[in-house]
């Protein structure tokens, strides 16, 4: 089976050669040595200043939204995976879906000023497949109406927008380290924060509010990162480049085969420095989506359609509770019907990338 991601694993002598350096200290997790060398690591290849590494990127989400203090209404995207809006639901906020921009699929920031109350205290944007937001616009609506700026780079690792990286907008920018994304930590996330004292205040959260052994100043949570998992980092952050650079590869491959049809569209990219995490195809209609989908299947090719059905088409969303959340998400619908992601990851053959790609050829004409 072809999936549609594939987890990558570096040597596994190196990541022995890190393991050997672990065992004699038996000091596994609690701000590890290698949690901190891959902190900072990290922040000199994203460039960002204040980084800080969890257990996963979900943990990232919650102890951001957690950190700002938030109440009342976040407004986010319905067209991202169900963890964008699950932890505003478990922080008891409750989520407000603004549509999406037709070319970029990413949250449209009319929609977003459509939803804002008196209710309103942030923006939660996803940066989806890694394809950055309109970040000047969706600051210009924070700074407008005094709200708090979250972003869900999830998808970014690495990717810039007008030259700078994306992790430096908004008030706190989150990545996830999952096994599936392109740079890994078996599972981590990590949180990006502006303000020194936002990221001080984020570190007393992620170790139970423990400012020393006999001092708990806040209502904290275990969110930290081990060893383990900083290792993975530490090896994987030396084949990055190569990574990327093989995906991106196998990603114009597919937009110069697949381009040509008009019956297939690509999301417009508007990052000046791309990871290609993923390799999105909206074809012309939900049932031309779905025959291809089968047919990949019964090739033993695995595509995802992400992302289908929309979050705020979850059960747990039809609680009276959050009914104010069901406003006109038409385009997201549309796009939703549509998206098919293709197999995309560095060690894809040259015979897999032409059978995935001759498959679609043939169903699509």
């Amino acid at each position: 089976m072809i999936n549609v991601t594939k987890t990558f694993l570096p040597d596994i002598n190196l990541y022995i050669r890190y393991l050997k350096k672990i065992w004699p200290t038996a000091i596994i997790t609690n701000n590890g040595h290698f949690l901190q060398l891959l902190e900072k690591k990290l922040e000199r290849y994203l460039k960002v200043k204040h980084l800080l590494l969890v257990g996963n990127g979900t943990l990232a989400l919650q102890l951001a939204l957690k950190v700002l203090n938030l109440k009342g209404e976040v407004i986010t995207t319905p067209f991202s995976f169900p963890a964008s809006t699950s932890v505003i639901a478990w922080e008891g906020l409750t989520p407000i879906f603004a549509d999406i921009d037709p070319e970029t699929f990413n949250i449209d920031p009319k929609s977003i000023e459509a939803q804002i109350t008196k209710k309103t205290s942030a923006i939660l944007a996803v940066h989806v497949y890694g394809n950055p937001c309109h970040m000047e616009r969706l600051e210009a609506l924070a700074k407008k109406y005094n709200l708090k700026l979250i972003f869900d780079a999830a998808h970014s690792f690495a990717v810039e927008y007008a030259g700078q990286p994306v992790l430096n907008y908004g008030d706190i920018s989150i990545l996830s380290f999952h096994a599936t994304k392109v740079f890994h930590t078996i599972e981590g996330g990590a949180l990006i924060a502006k303000d020194e004292k936002i990221l001080e205040e984020l570190k007393l959260l992620r170790n139970f509010g423990l400012k020393s052994e006999e001092e708990v100043v806040l209502p904290g949570i275990n969110a930290k990162m081990n060893e383990f998992q900083a290792i993975m980092g530490l090896c994987n952050l030396e084949y990055i480049n190569q990574i990327i650079r093989a995906r991106k590869k196998i990603y114009q491959q597919y937009i110069k085969e697949l381009g040509q049809f008009d019956k297939i569209k690509f999301p417009k990219m508007i990052a000046s420095k791309y990871n290609y995490c993923y390799m999105p195809v909206c074809f012309v209609d939900k049932k031309m989506r779905d025959v291809v989908y089968a047919t990949l299947l019964k090739n033993n090719i695995k595509p995802r359609k992400y992302f289908y059905p929309l979050i705020s088409e979850a059960t747990y969303l039809k609680d009276d509770r959050y009914l104010p959340n069901r406003h006109n998400l038409k385009i997201a619908s549309d796009i939703a019907n549509r998206i098919l992601c293709l197999p995309l990851y560095e060690k894809l053959t040259e015979h897999e990338i032409k059978k995935i790609i001759n498959i679609v050829k043939i169903t699509i004409t």
